[in-house]
């Protein structure tokens, strides 16, 4: 964590003969009961907290430029090229709102405060799943360490949460090309938001033309946003993800396990120690996987590669249209996308969303199949409902999804 992020506990030195005695006498006599009172009623998540964190991460502690009034004129007139081609190569939406298409050209602070307000349900039903099993967690009896760590835990979990989304969430905002970096749908209504600082610094990182990457980002959004628009997958893509945060458990035994490793006996050392244990928020808040997660990776992890293969296959079907041959763009794009900084990973490990590299080739390569079978329009009973999704097994011969496409169409 970065020296600029507040952490949970600032100890100081201590000494004396027990240090460690000494210093959890005093901690949860007046700091304990001080620090009780200063969280009551924050709720499972500290939102100045986050935000004041994501704010900051994002752009660097430093005021942002305002968007140049040239830039936002440029991508709204590429915009409703974009949108117009999207909808002739999709056939999804209505036709007459396109070109009236105006996208939401943003800083990373704007987009940070953005995405905290659009995941925040789910950021806290996930905070609430980690206070709530932590409290009424009996795994932690006959282990009075332990139980008072979950308690600890239980306490300092909402400004945790805080700084641990906040501080994730500004630093995907430093490198987000749009509003689908993060492959979750955004609430209904809501219009794009584009960083155009970020997408003119991918093209200049990969030398690739401004108004080209420009365009394809256009593209790539609009499509995203186009297929999450239809009901049956947005819901599918929400409820998994929802099933999948609520299914977090704390082990209230994690903290102390890890405190058994400390052996140093000197005061210094062994405050760091503490310092940088409970610094670490997947351990502080005790996150770990259950068999409940386990039984629903699968169906995510298709409905996902699925989502990715569709919106991958139309970006490129649209992007060759306007841009003749953007193959390097795409591929610049979905290295980058792969190949993500640890803070995407770790906010994609706790939405149970992570884009590894086979699940994004499983997907394409479904989409491929199906239109090697059947064409095009094979793809059309993905534009229905919810029971068109592949399953797993599906998602692996895609001539099995036809199959029961066509039996359930009676063809």
């Amino acid at each position: 964590m970065a020296d600029d992020v507040p952490r949970p506990f600032d100890f100081g030195s201590g000494d004396g003969d027990d240090p460690f005695g000494k210093m959890f006498g005093g901690m949860f006599g007046g700091m304990f009961g001080d620090m009780m009172k200063m969280f009551q009623g924050q709720g499972p998540i500290q939102w100045d907290t986050a935000r004041q964190i994501a704010l900051s991460t994002a752009t660097g502690g430093r005021s942002e430029n305002n968007i140049d009034p040239r830039v936002r004129i440029d991508f709204e007139n590429l915009a409703r090229i974009a949108a117009l081609q999207v909808h002739m190569g999709t056939g999804i939406g209505d036709v007459s709102n396109v070109v009236d298409v105006v996208p939401d050209m943003v800083t990373p602070g704007q987009w940070a405060q953005r995405t905290l307000d659009d995941y925040r349900p789910l950021f806290t039903d996930l905070a609430t799943a980690l206070g709530s099993s932590a409290s009424n967690s009996e795994s932690s009896d006959g282990d009075p360490f332990a139980g008072m760590f979950a308690n600890l835990t239980n306490m300092l979990a909402p400004m945790t949460m805080g700084i641990t989304v906040g501080s994730m969430v500004g630093l995907i905002a430093k490198r987000s090309l749009g509003q689908y970096d993060l492959p979750l749908p955004r609430p209904t209504g809501s219009r794009l938001a584009l960083l155009a600082d970020n997408i003119d610094s991918f093209a200049t990182e990969w030398d690739l033309a401004i108004d080209d990457v420009r365009m394809w980002t256009l593209v790539r959004e609009f499509v995203t946003h186009q297929i999450y628009g239809l009901g049956h997958v947005r819901d599918a893509v929400n409820s998994l993800v929802s099933a999948h945060v609520a299914a977090f458990r704390p082990d209230p035994h994690a903290i102390s396990e890890k405190l058994s490793t400390i052996e140093s006996s000197d005061p210094t050392d062994m405050m760091a120690s503490l310092q940088q244990i409970l610094g670490d928020p997947e351990l502080l808040l005790g996150a770990v996987r259950t068999p409940e997660q386990d039984r629903l990776r699968p169906r995510l992890d298709t409905v996902l590669s699925v989502v990715i293969g569709w919106s991958d296959y139309m970006t490129d079907l649209v992007g060759a249209k306007v841009l003749g041959n953007p193959g390097r763009i795409a591929e610049a794009a979905r290295r980058r996308r792969v190949d993500g900084g640890e803070e995407t990973k770790f906010v994609e490990r706790l939405l149970g969303v992570h884009v590894e590299r086979h699940r994004v080739e499983a997907g394409r390569a479904f989409v491929d199949g199906v239109i090697q079978r059947a064409g095009v329009t094979g793809l059309t009973p993905l534009y229905t409902n919810a029971a068109s999704l592949p399953t797993p097994t599906e998602l692996e011969a895609p001539g099995l999804w036809l199959a029961r496409m066509e039996f359930v169409s009676g063809d």
